[in-house]
C-alpha cells in the first residue's frame, strides 16, 4: 500500500458539505467572520458547483412564504409542516426558517436564477408555498455565490468525511481523506458546522441493477450527516421518521408539478381515484386525517391500500391534465397552442432536475398529452430537510424556542461547537432547498457568535490520536493488499468484504427487517429485533471491509456511515410503540397512532464513553405565537 501524506488545515469555522445548507453557511459566515478576522473553510467530497440534492437542477422552489406580499403568515407554515408530520415537529425551529427564507429565494434571484413571473410581475406558484423556477443551473448559482463569499482558496473539494475531532465534549474539528489523491485531511477548528446531507441506499432500492443510480434522493449522499453527529455524542430526534416519495415509476421523475400545477389526478388500474374511494380510512387517523392538505404519508398510505389489494398499476392521468388545461383555453386555434406550451413544460419538468425520467418517457414511447404515466413509491430515504424529520436535536431561537428547546445558540447541538444545518439538523422538515439555504445561515451566523462570545480557544488534538484515526480510516486498503493473493476471484475472499456486498447486505437486511419495499413499508417488533441482531453481526464484519483503491475507500466509509444510519433508525422505530406515519411504514404489531402516550419527540444518543444506545422521549411543545418577527439580513 502507498503510503499517505498528512495535511492539516486550522481554521475558526468548519463547515462540512457542499450542498444548499452548506453554501447558505458560507455565505453568511463569510460576512460576519470578516468582521471579526476569522477564516472559514468548506470542505465537500464532491465540487460545490454540482453537490447535494440539487446537484441536477430542479423545477421549483419548494419553500416560499410571500411575506413581504401577506400571502401567509409564518404561522400558516408552522401549521402546515405540523399537520404534515402528523403533530411532530419543533414549531420553534419551522418558525425561524419560515420566517427567513424569503430572504434566501431573493438572493437565488439577484444571484442570477430565473424564477418564473405573472404578466403583472409576481411569482409563478405551483402550489402555496412553491415557485417555479428555470432551474437546471440552480446549483451553480448558488455554489458561485458561496465560493465568492469564502474564496476559493478555502474551499477543499474532493474530500470524504469520515469523522468528528473531538476535545473532550467539545467537537474541535473533523478528518478524512482525498479521493483523488492519497493524502489524509486533518480539520482543526474553533467550531463546526455539518450539513453533509441526508442517507439514500440504507434500504434495498425499487430500481435494481443499473437503475440503482436514479434513486429520488442522490445516491452519493450516505449518513455522512447521522454518523458525524453520532460519533461525536450528539443527541439526535425523529431517527424514525424517514421519507418514502411517491414519484414516476423506475426513474424518479418528480410529480409535485403534475399534482399542483397540471391538477392531475392519479387512479388505480380500474380508473378509480383512490383519494376518494379510500377517504373513509383518513378517519382513522384524525385529527391529521382532516387535514388540508391531505399528510403526505396518508396519500401514500391510500395509494398502497390500493396496491396490496391488487388494483395497480396506479398511474398519474396526465392526459386528462393536459387535455382539460388545454380545452379551458378558448377555441380550436387557442387550444391546440396551449396543448404544445403544456407537452413542452411536461418535458421541461424532467429536464430541468430528473433527465433520466425525459430518457425514460423517450425509450417507452410515451407522450404525456396522449397517455397516462406509472407512478409508485420509492424506497425510504432519511432526510431532515424534504417531508422527514432525521437529524441532531439542535437549539432553537432565543425569542422562538421553549426553555427546554433552547441552549445558548441557534442550530447547535448538544455537543458545543457542533452545529448542524440541513439535512443534519432534525425535526425541521419541510425546508427544502431555500430552507436548508437559509438554515446555514442561521447555522453559521449563530456558529460565528459562539467562537466570538465564548472566545473559544485552538482546538488541541493528540498527534496519537491522529495517527490512530489514520491507521483506521486507511485500514481497508491494507486489508485488501495484505489479502488479495487468496483467492483467483477478488470480490470473494476470506479476509474481507468489499463494499459493494457490505451495501446489498445491508440493503437486504433494512428491505426485509425494517419495513422496505418488498413488505410493503410493513414490520414489527419481533423483525426489529431480528434486523438489529444481523445489524450487529454486520458491524462485526466491517471491520473487515476491503478497498481496492480511493474510490473503494470512500465506498467503504459511505456504508459504515449508512449502517449507523440503519441502526439508529431501528431503534427508534423499536422505541416508538405506536404507527404514526402509516405510508412511511406500518408497524402490524401496534397498527394504531397512540396520541396519548407517543405525541412526543422519540431521542436517541450514542454514548461515546459505553458505546451504548441511550433512547428518550422529549415532549412536543406547541408554542409558536404569531408576532413581529427581526429577521436575518445582514
Amino acid at each position: 500500500m502507498q503510503d499517505f501524506k498528512t495535511v492539516e488545515v486550522e481554521t475558526d469555522l468548519l463547515i462540512l458539505g457542499g450542498g444548499m445548507a452548506a453554501c447558505g453557511a458560507a455565505v453568511e459566515a463569510a460576512y460576519w467572520a470578516k468582521e471579526h478576522g476569522l477564516r472559514v473553510a468548506m470542505v465537500d467530497k464532491a465540487a460545490v458547483d454540482r453537490s447535494g440534492a440539487v446537484a441536477m437542477g430542479l423545477s421549483a422552489i419548494n419553500q416560499y412564504v410571500g411575506l413581504k406580499d401577506g400571502q401567509n403568515s409564518i404561522k400558516d407554515y408552522v401549521d402546515y409542516v405540523r399537520n404534515d408530520l402528523m403533530g411532530v415537529t419543533r414549531e420553534d425551529l419551522v418558525a425561524n426558517i419560515a420566517r427567513h427564507v424569503d430572504s434566501s429565494v431573493h438572493l437565488f434571484e439577484k444571484w442570477g436564477l430565473p424564477i418564473w413571473k405573472d404578466e403583472k410581475g409576481a411569482y409563478v406558484h405551483e402550489g402555496r408555498w412553491q415557485l417555479m423556477i428555470n432551474g437546471e443551473s440552480y446549483k451553480v448559482v448558488v455554489a458561485e455565490a458561496a465560493k465568492n463569499a469564502i474564496g476559493k482558496e478555502n474551499i477543499y473539494e474532493r474530500v470524504f468525511v469520515v469523522g468528528p475531532i473531538m476535545d473532550g465534549e467539545r467537537c474541535v474539528g473533523a478528518y478524512g481523506f482525498s479521493v483523488r489523491e492519497n493524502t489524509f485531511y486533518v480539520f482543526r477548528a474553533k467550531a463546526v458546522l455539518a450539513a453533509m446531507g441526508g442517507a439514500v441506499h440504507v434500504f434495498k432500492p425499487r430500481s435494481s441493477g443499473e437503475g440503482q443510480g436514479r434513486a429520488w434522493y442522490p445516491p452519493w449522499n450516505a449518513g455522512a450527516s447521522a454518523y458525524f453527529t453520532l460519533k461525536a455524542g450528539a443527541e439526535m430526534t425523529c431517527q424514525e421518521v424517514r421519507f418514502i416519495p411517491v414519484r414516476f415509476k423506475d426513474a424518479y421523475g418528480p410529480v409535485g408539478a403534475w399534482f399542483l400545477l397540471f391538477k392531475s389526478r392519479a387512479t388505480n388500474g380500474l380508473g378509480e381515484n383512490y383519494m376518494e374511494t379510500r377517504k373513509a380510512e383518513l378517519d382513522n387517523w384524525a385529527p391529521y386525517g382532516h387535514v388540508k392538505p391531505v399528510p403526505a404519508n396518508l396519500r401514500n398510505y391510500l395509494m398502497l391500500l390500493d396496491v396490496m389489494a391488487g388494483k395497480g398499476p396506479i398511474s398519474m392521468r396526465t392526459e386528462e391534465a393536459i387535455q382539460k388545461i388545454a380545452a379551458a383555453a378558448g377555441d380550436q386555434k387557442a387550444a391546440k397552442k396551449k396543448l404544445k406550451e403544456l407537452e413542452s413544460e411536461a418535458w421541461e419538468d424532467f429536464l430541468d432536475m430528473t433527465i433520466s425520467q425525459a430518457i425514460l418517457w423517450a425509450a417507452s414511447n410515451v407522450s404525456p398529452e396522449e397517455q397516462p404515466s406509472e407512478i409508485a413509491a420509492a424506497e425510504p430515504y432519511f432526510i431532515g430537510s424534504h417531508s422527514g424529520a432525521s437529524g441532531a436535536w439542535v437549539s432553537g431561537p432565543e425569542d422562538l424556542a421553549p426553555k427546554d428547546y433552547f441552549w445558548g445558540y441557534e442550530n447547535m447541538s448538544t455537543v458545543r461547537g457542533l452545529f448542524c444545518a440541513g439535512d443534519a439538523s432534525g425535526a425541521s422538515s419541510h425546508k427544502f432547498s431555500s430552507g436548508s439555504h437559509a438554515e446555514g445561515r442561521i447555522a453559521a451566523k449563530a456558529a460565528i457568535r459562539y467562537i466570538v462570545k465564548e472566545k473559544v480557544a485552538p482546538a488541541k488534538v493528540d498527534q496519537a490520536e491522529i495517527e490512530r484515526l489514520k491507521a483506521e480510516v486507511l485500514k481497508p486498503l491494507r486489508q485488501f493488499e495484505e489479502f488479495k493473493g487468496a483467492t483467483t476471484q477478488p470480490d470473494v475472499n476470506p479476509n474481507y468484504i468489499r463494499p459493494k456486498m457490505f451495501q446489498l447486505r445491508l440493503q437486504k437486511l433494512m428491505d426485509e427487517y425494517a419495513g422496505g419495499v418488498t413488505s410493503q413499508f410493513t414490520t414489527s417488533d419481533a423483525l426489529l429485533n431480528r434486523g438489529l441482531e444481523l445489524l450487529g453481526l454486520l458491524k462485526e464484519d466491517a471491520e473487515k471491509l476491503g478497498a481496492e483503491d480511493l474510490h473503494e475507500l470512500m465506498r467503504c466509509w459511505e456504508n459504515v456511515h449508512r449502517m449507523y444510519q440503519a441502526e439508529a433508525h431501528v431503534r427508534a422505530i423499536l422505541f416508538r410503540e405506536e404507527t404514526r406515519w402509516p405510508g412511511y411504514y406500518f408497524r402490524t404489531d401496534k397498527p394504531k397512532m397512540d396520541e396519548k402516550n407517543w405525541h412526543v419527540f422519540v431521542n436517541c444518543r450514542l454514548n461515546p464513553a459505553t458505546n451504548q444506545w441511550e433512547m428518550s422521549k422529549k415532549p412536543i411543545i406547541h408554542s409558536f405565537v404569531e408576532q413581529e418577527q427581526p429577521v436575518l439580513a445582514h
